[in-house]
């Protein structure tokens, strides 16, 4: 098949959905398909791909972005556009953010309930919410589109914010590569990234892997560290990716927990950071289906996340993860962090997460989209 992906950024080190598009198209060109690319931006890391790709050059707006894929679509022969969330020129589409509706309500839980109302305001009438929402009603009109949803969740804020017909709703979780996160990894990595971090032996090591630090709940995860040192277990906290650190060092620090958290920035490759790890921590207040809590199961590591993100619909509670009612209670995270400081339910639920991670595989994930691809070309093929 001719197949066209849509990103704005093809670069996998960017961002969750830049990495699993990149996967996903070495994935697509393994099975004999050829890709074409449309987006502003190629890293050097995508030279590699034989790709065909359709550099855009730099757009100013989102909504820019959009009018310039479909320009450059409507000129090539493709038997099947899948949009990754950026324009609305497509047949299959999946936004890695869900619902920017529904992101936008539950981010709100970051903010005092006083200031609640004055954020939706501004919601209603700021430009960038309405440039926001004019696209959302672009990418939705189509009744002919083939919307993926990364998880229940993310199906129910389509129907519910978007009006989408379930009809065109297709569940396909997130898949993960479960021969490069693997629990071989840690003889290769662990105590040389221990040695680097300066974790003792008895330390447990938590881990953190995200860019979005608000939404993805990081200050949570501090004041809950916060409760642990003071308490006078034995932890740290790896934190991986992010840019604008500031208010998290001072928050660690205000928490009397800046001695056992590093804060990492970008890293070139998560893997050996997985593999030194003893326990993946997540308190998002919205993620659609979490690459990262993917990531640690198939290296072997419960984690601890929230019922706001997708992936926790893969998790049972209690056997290979803990999934938290709200992403601000700090004193919860601390309850079930302080459980998994046992090696031997660490150990068990370790097990366990990278069992559920075999039956959610990168390979499984692209062969679901595949046979919606065929279904796509099935419709215009009657249709013809």
């Amino acid at each position: 098949m001719r197949i066209g992906l849509v990103i704005p950024h093809f670069e996998p080190r960017r961002g969750g959905a830049e990495q699993w598009t990149f996967q996903f198209a070495r994935g697509l060109l393994a099975r004999g398909h050829e890709v074409h690319v449309v987006a502003q931006s190629f890293s050097p890391t995508t030279s590699s791909l034989p790709i065909v790709a359709h550099a855009l050059g730099k757009t100013h707006t989102r909504l820019g972005f959009a009018a310039a894929a479909e320009r450059c679509l409507q000129s090539l022969t493709l038997d099947v556009i899948h949009d990754m969330g950026a324009g609305w020129c497509c047949d299959v589409f999946e936004s890695h953010d869900g619902s920017r509706l529904a992101q936008w309500e539950r981010k709100l839980l970051l903010l005092p309930p006083w200031a609640r109302p004055v954020k939706r305001l501004l919601i209603r009438f700021l430009p960038r919410y309405r440039t926001f929402r004019k696209l959302c009603r672009r990418q939705f009109a189509d009744p002919r589109r083939i919307v993926l949803a990364l998880s229940q969740m993310v199906a129910q804020d389509y129907r519910r914010y978007h009006a989408v017909r379930p009809e065109q709703i297709r569940l396909v979780y997130n898949g993960v590569d479960t021969r490069r996160f693997s629990p071989a990894n840690r003889p290769l990595h662990r105590d040389a990234v221990r040695r680097q971090l300066e974790v003792r032996r008895e330390e447990v090591l938590f881990l953190f892997v995200g860019h979005d630090f608000h939404r993805k709940g990081l200050a949570t995860a501090l004041r809950a560290m916060g409760r642990l040192v003071t308490q006078g277990a034995p932890v740290r906290l790896a934190v991986v990716g992010g840019k604008h650190l500031g208010q998290f060092v001072r928050l660690a620090q205000r928490c009397e927990a800046a001695a056992a958290v590093g804060f990492l920035g970008s890293v070139e490759d998560p893997v050996p950071y997985y593999a030194a790890a003893d326990v993946y921590v997540l308190p998002t207040f919205y993620d659609p289906c979490s690459l990262g809590v993917l990531e640690a199961a198939a290296s072997g590591l419960p984690s601890v996340t929230t019922r706001f993100n997708g992936a926790g619909e893969l998790l049972t509670d209690g056997l290979d993860g803990y999934l938290l009612d709200d992403p601000a209670d700090d004193s919860a995270l601390a309850d079930r962090l302080r459980t998994l400081l046992n090696p031997t339910r660490r150990e068990r639920m370790g097990e366990a997460a990278r069992r559920t991670a075999l039956r959610h595989t990168l390979d499984g994930n692209c062969d679901e989209i595949l046979a919606i691809y065929r279904e796509v070309a099935g419709v215009r093929a009657r249709a013809a």
